[in-house]
């Protein structure tokens, strides 16, 4: 019989990571690289396992992840929100704690466009009377 397994998708700016839980030992995999190889930083690190050790899971599940577009931290929150996504489909019950900190909701803010006849999203172009 096979192990059951949990899907989660997280997003955050452009980032977008699909996150697989299944039962095991506690290895991170993304993008077919170890968790410390792809992530240098302790706090991104850190920031992608806090849904685990709010609810008491870490070490008790093998986490798959691909994740692709954006930069380093935007890569890290759409894990955090993929594996708080995954963990949901696990137990229902983990909804008040993930929840209270903030960590189900998905950070919705995103670079605002050009617009035309200015320098950027809100810079004008330099005004002169003469």
């Amino acid at each position: 019989m096979e192990a059951k397994q949990y899907h989660g998708t997280g997003k955050r700016k452009t980032s977008i990571a699909r996150v697989y839980l299944r039962p095991g030992m506690g290895n991170i995999i993304i993008n077919k690289r170890d968790l410390d190889d792809y992530f240098p930083r302790e706090t991104q690190r850190v920031a992608l396992k806090r849904p685990l050790e709010l609810t008491g899971m870490e070490g008790k599940f093998e986490i798959k992840i691909n994740v692709r577009g954006g930069g380093i931290v935007g890569q890290a929150d759409a894990i955090r929100h993929g594996i708080t996504k995954a963990l949901l489909q696990y137990n229902q019950a983990f909804r008040p704690v993930l929840k209270r900190a903030g960590l189900i909701t998905r950070d919705s803010r995103i670079k605002e466009r050009k617009k035309y006849g200015q320098r950027g999203a809100r810079a004008r172009f330099q005004f002169s009377k003469r």
